[in-house]
């Protein structure tokens, strides 16, 4: 069994993005890593090439910003790096700069890719979701947060990335998964005040909206207000991927959030109250197949 992991990146350094964690958390699980680099305008590919393993793989291109349709250029980016996996790659296991694997799920992943290698009814790995937010103590707990997304994929050509690179479809279809009992630590919320606005200015303008378009974020305060764009919060007392115990170490600002105050609308809360409850996310979008 060959499995490839896959990964993009633009602004690595500009937007502080942990892509150096999340390709040494996957690593001791693949055979080879491509990273498919667009150098951007800062220090990206010097950044990536402090990983020295012979398992890595950089290629490069060049992302085009009028693919800016649902934030389409992701797609696009995914499915080109996707192309340089070989033949003999039996699965993809792809990530996105800010997504990292605990180490604690490696044989559990191992086992899953192992177990439905040959089974053509499986096509991908379904993993479940934590969303840190502000900083490395707080996860989203509502349903503004996804729950589940497919990361590993079978090298299956007909496969392609879907909308903005959250999940993968062949042609409109949905894909058949299992769901496995593994977790992705995603990162993505996680910086300083004036770290996540440099990194919101940045990332929006890949999606086509009338904030980006008419100026608005890019005039608008270089402090993001944390508090002011949550709605539901638990604290997060388990360990990290050791992989990130260095920048937790480094973290240099200090939220506190008030995980009591619930911001919902009579709906949201009944449904989030259901969800508790029972465990299942109900009018929840679906981009997979459970088999």
């Amino acid at each position: 069994m060959k499995i490839t992991g896959v990964t993009i990146i633009r602004h690595a350094v500009k937007n502080d993005y942990p892509i150096v964690e999340a390709i040494k958390s996957i690593l001791p699980m693949v055979d080879e890593m491509i990273i498919s680099i667009d150098k951007g305008e800062d220090e990206t590919e010097a950044l990536i090439k402090t990983i020295i393993s012979h398992k890595m793989r950089i290629v490069y291109s060049e992302w085009d910003m009028n693919l800016r349709k649902g934030g389409k250029v992701y797609a696009v980016e995914t499915d080109k790096a996707i192309a340089h996996v070989s033949a003999d790659t039996d699965w993809i296991f792809y990530l996105q700069a800010d997504e990292v694997i605990h180490e604690k799920y490696h044989g559990t992943i191992l086992a899953a890719a192992k177990k439905h290698c040959t089974n053509n009814k499986v096509q991908g790995l379904l993993f479940k979701y934590l969303h840190f937010y502000a900083s490395y103590n707080y996860v989203g707990d509502s349903r503004k947060w996804y729950n589940y997304e497919v990361r590993m994929i079978k090298n299956d050509k007909r496969i392609t990335s879907y909308k903005d690179a959250q999940g993968f479809r062949i042609g409109n279809k949905k894909l058949n998964v299992v769901l496995i009992d593994a977790e992705v630590y995603h990162y993505g919320w996680v910086k300083s005040p004036q770290q996540m606005k440099v990194k919101q200015k940045d990332t929006d303008q890949y999606y086509l909206n009338n904030i980006y378009e008419t100026g608005e974020l890019i005039n608008s305060t270089d402090i993001y207000d944390f508090d002011k764009h949550y709605d539901s919060l638990k604290k997060f007392a388990a360990s990290h991927p050791a992989v990130m115990q260095q920048r937790i170490d480094k973290k240099n600002w200090l939220i506190e959030l008030d995980i009591d105050k619930k911001k919902f609308s009579m709906r949201e809360k009944l449904l989030f109250w259901v969800e508790k409850k029972t465990g299942k996310r109900l009018f929840g979008f679906k981009n997979y197949r459970l088999v």
